[in-house]
């Protein structure tokens, strides 16, 4: 029997991730948006950790350009969601009305 090799495993895994990944942000529901940012933001911090921890183990050049890529790029992510989170809850805040002069 013939041994898969671990690039098509990966490979896999990375096309399944994203096929699930696109379908379950697709289906939810604009209300739930804001949370969603937010486990996002979380998700994006343990990645970060991961990919420091990856970039630490390998030995090859390769492995730590990509590894300084997945910290750089879930960096970017995490500060573009917050700032996308707090400006989808300003949306919510009610809005001070202009008080009118009385005349005298």
């Amino acid at each position: 029997m013939h041994e898969i090799s671990p690039f098509i495993i990966n490979l896999t895994i990375f096309v399944l991730a994203i096929y699930v990944g696109y379908h379950v942000v697709w289906t939810v529901t604009p209300a739930l948006h804001t949370p969603l940012m937010s486990v996002t933001n979380a998700i994006s911090a343990i990645i970060i950790v991961g990919a420091m921890l990856a970039a630490a183990l390998t030995v090859t050049p390769l492995g730590k350009v990509m590894g300084m890529l997945a910290v750089a790029m879930a960096g970017v992510n995490i500060f573009g969601g917050f700032l996308v989170t707090r400006r989808m809850l300003e949306m919510f805040k009610k809005k001070e009305r202009p008080v009118a002069k009385k005349a005298e």
